[in-house]
């Protein structure tokens, strides 16, 4: 049996996640798997948006003229 990651799965709360020390030692496997799942679906299942869309998108929301 391997043994568990510990230095992958700290890396990933601590870093990625950006969790301070005692909300990374308060999650349960559960609630850290979650996390995991939520970033790793996101970044692989989203495609890069294509020029039709973010025409779209500005056209619905414009840079406000004031803004420098």
């Amino acid at each position: 049996m391997k043994p568990f990651p510990w230095d992958n799965v700290m890396k990933f709360g601590l870093g990625t996640l950006g969790l301070a020390p005692g909300d990374f030692w308060t999650m349960t496997p559960r609630e850290l798997s979650a996390a995991y799942d939520a970033i790793v679906q996101n970044s692989q299942s989203k495609a890069p948006i294509v020029r039709h869309e973010l025409t779209g998108l500005m056209a619905r929301f414009p840079d406000e003229e004031n803004e420098k």
